[in-house]
């Protein structure tokens, strides 16, 4: 297992890396080459190294084109995790409330209209508070993140690598873990249609719309 003071590290990066590619995020390349730089892991400095050479190397409208065509257009790529779990359900309506919950016993304060299962979300919390509670959302929605991974692996985006990395610093699947990633994988999030209108197709706990996101094919499943 990595050591928690460079999953640490790496959690921050890739936090970062995954958000929009705006003009700051693109002009702060020498502080994010040194960043990757002090990246203990051999394999996941490589693959924090290899993105941001895509990164920088491309043109900031390119970059930004392609973050919305990845991310926002392509419902199998959605970065909100609960809905990979539980798909437009009550149950993701908890799973929300129950996120929150544990970011503020740590203080940490969401901005507004973010929701807590976003994934730069998460890994900023798990890199902030640490191992445990800090990472322990990561592991509850480790589904979720392996249907991430593989849909980016299939579209051939550079943004693999960094769920490669995460990845790669997280326990190892087991054969039950595995299991689950290919039945979800096969069968899609569940679905409810009674009652949605709070937790659903109407505004969410920060009232914004949440994402949906279809089933992945059998073959996309981890192995």
């Amino acid at each position: 297992m990595t050591a928690p003071t460079d999953r640490a590290r790496i959690f921050e990066l890739v936090s970062l890396l995954l958000t929009y590619p705006d003009d700051e995020l693109l002009g702060a390349g020498v502080e994010l080459r040194a960043a990757a730089d002090r990246i203990a892991d051999d394999a996941v400095r490589g693959q924090v190294g290899e993105f941001l050479d895509w990164l920088l190397g491309t043109a900031p409208i390119e970059a930004q084109r392609h973050y919305v065509q990845t991310f926002d257009l392509r419902r199998r790529s959605g970065l909100y995790l609960t809905y990979y779990l539980h798909g437009d359900t009550r149950k993701r309506g908890m799973a929300l409330l129950i996120l929150k919950q544990r970011y503020r016993a740590h203080g940490l304060r969401l901005a507004d209209g973010e929701l807590p299962d976003l994934l730069p979300v998460v890994l900023e919390f798990a890199a902030t508070v640490g191992p445990g509670d800090g990472e322990a959302p990561l592991r509850q929605h480790r589904t979720g993140i392996e249907l991430l991974r593989a849909a980016l692996a299939e579209s051939g985006t550079p943004y693999r690598l960094l769920l490669d990395a995460v990845c790669a610093v997280l326990p190892e699947l087991t054969d039950a873990d595995r299991a689950a990633v290919a039945a979800l994988a096969v069968d899609g999030p569940p679905v409810e249609t009674v009652g949605l209108e709070s937790l659903g197709h109407g505004p969410d706990l920060h009232g914004a719309a949440l994402a949906p996101y279809p089933a992945c094919s059998p073959s996309e499943a981890p192995r």
